[in-house]
């Protein structure tokens, strides 16, 4: 009886564990991260901070795409950013595929290279863009992981640069 509970408590420390790890690549402060220290600081670009409304609107519109895991923006009042992926795919996660596309965003031009997608990059140090709130979901039709985030005020405005 004493191995069943030494067992059992193992296993459920374990699984704690686990969850706690998958849980802090989910956090508003990781999503803050993710955007500060990965992308907005070496720009130079002021960090930006949660808001509890976006969050919400964020969360609100991951619910609806929770059926179907699809990257359609939800065409709202604020910028916004979609990613999807499988396994245990974090809101950090998302983030860095995001940032990531920083290569493909020639500054001194203001465009992306021909065939590539920056916008969500530039979303994401848009400067005047400071506020930030992430939502992320399991997806119900394949198990994949549905990420949002949005951006107050919204980013990525024709003819300007993101800094």
């Amino acid at each position: 009886m004493v191995s069943f509970k030494l067992s059992f408590t193992l296993v459920c420390l374990f699984t704690l564990a686990i969850l706690h790890t998958i849980n802090a690549q989910n956090s508003q402060q990781n999503y803050l991260d993710a955007h500060n220290d990965a992308a907005r600081t070496p720009v130079g670009v002021a960090d930006i901070i949660w808001n509890a409304t976006l969050a919400t609107y964020a969360q609100n519109y991951a619910n609806q795409r929770k059926s179907d895991c699809n990257l359609i923006n939800s065409a709202g009042p604020y910028g916004e950013s979609l990613a999807k992926g499988s396994g245990s795919f974090t809101g950090t996660a998302a983030v860095n595929l995001w940032v990531a596309e920083k290569i493909y965003y020639d500054y001194a031009a203001n465009t992306c290279a021909s065939g590539h997608v920056c916008g969500h990059y530039t979303q994401v140090v848009w400067s005047n863009s400071n506020q930030l709130g992430c939502a992320r979901v399991q997806c119900t039709n394949n198990g994949w992981w549905f990420v949002v985030c949005n951006y107050y005020p919204r980013g990525n405005i024709n003819n300007e640069s993101p800094y």
